[in-house]
């Protein structure tokens, strides 16, 4: 169930809500914001990874006033898509009331990469290569770019259907806003020519409807 202004309900679901769940949402919010409703939580809480932090604010995401989750908290919650970041949280994963969609896409535990780092800073290096492997997902993944694509695509016919009714109502200064509004979204300029046709055929036909009932009621020249 969408939320009221449309946008979709995306859960990123790990084991403990510390770290890449924290760092799905964060990217999810900062990125795709205007079509997603983001959320985190996880199987267990463990409380928020102050490297998750540090390295998200790095990359210019704020996550400081995250906090760690348990899924039970989001119960009232009904999804679009829950996105499991982890195997354990995937093969833990309850099932989800209404028609949520159950994504897998498994990333490396930073803090247990970090186990083998020698120096704090490489420690942090294996956040960072677990950070920009989750804004790649949340930049390139299909679901988000299809409501993407989707958005754009009824933008799209909203503007070419404004360009025939202006068309058609013989609006020429409302004309002229659509048809340079829609080349500064880049429509095709034969498709806007298509819609300006349109337009045309309906004044046209409007016209003639007018002329034939005036002559039924004698009013006609």
């Amino acid at each position: 169930m969408k939320s009221k202004s449309g946008k979709l309900k995306v859960l990123f679901l790990c084991t403990g809500n510390s770290c890449r769940s924290q760092m799905a949402e964060g990217w999810a919010r900062y990125l795709k914001g205007d079509i997603i409703e983001p959320y985190s939580a996880g199987v267990e809480s463990h409380g928020l990874n102050p490297y998750a932090v540090k390295v998200m604010a790095e990359a210019g995401v704020d996550i400081s006033d995250h906090h760690s989750k348990h899924l039970d908290e989001l119960g009232d919650i009904t999804f679009d898509y829950v996105v499991t970041v982890c195997d354990q949280a995937y093969e833990s994963c309850p099932v989800f009331p209404g028609k949520a969609r159950i994504v897998h896409v498994g990333f490396d535990d930073p803090p247990r990469l970090a186990k083998e780092a020698e120096t704090p800073e490489e420690a942090l290096a294996c956040y960072r290569r677990v950070r920009d492997e989750i804004r790649n997902f949340v930049e390139n993944c299909r679901i988000f770019l299809q409501k993407e694509k989707n958005e754009m695509l009824d933008t799209k016919i909203k503007e070419l259907i404004a360009i025939g009714a202006s068309v058609a109502a013989n609006c020429h200064p409302c004309v002229k806003y659509h048809v340079s509004k829609a080349r500064e979204m880049k429509i095709d300029e034969r498709e806007i020519q298509q819609a300006v046709a349109v337009g045309r055929m309906v004044r046209k036909g409007a016209a003639e409807q007018m002329d034939e009932l005036l002559k039924e009621k004698g009013l006609a020249e």
